[in-house]
């Protein structure tokens, strides 16, 4: 069965240092780091693929869009959504959104592409 848009999934996250600018040397503040806010998204639009693709398949992300428009503290609870909006061959478009109790955090879009994984593997460098 191929891939619908509407597929969606969401991911939460309790910010830790760890997940911090300053641990991952993208900044100076111990605020949740772009990088892994890049992450959260990404890993909801995978969650949303779970058991949608035939075995030997898989997706790679391609291209990341998003503004990350609001700081969230070090004990805040974030929500990654990722929802399905565009099939197209075997290019997969997101909408993605982060928001924590005071709001939205990021949003934008994320493009994986469906590969096969022993053809891709050979691929790499």
């Amino acid at each position: 069965m191929p891939v619908e848009p509407g597929l969606s999934a969401q991911v939460d996250l309790t910010v830790g240092e760890g997940d911090t600018a300053v641990a991952l040397r993208s900044g100076d503040v111990h605020v949740l780091a772009t990088p892994r806010v890049v992450c959260l998204c990404e890993e909801a639009s995978v969650l949303a693929l779970r058991g949608q693709l035939p075995v030997g398949q898989t997706s790679v992300g391609h291209t990341v869009q998003l503004d990350h428009v609001a700081p969230s503290k070090v004990g805040a609870k974030v929500t990654a959504e990722a929802t399905l909006q565009k099939v197209n061959g075997r290019r997969l478009t997101f909408t993605v959104s982060v928001a924590d109790a005071n709001g939205l955090v990021a949003a934008g879009i994320v493009t994986r592409v469906v590969v096969d994984v022993d053809r891709f593997l050979e691929t790499a460098h």
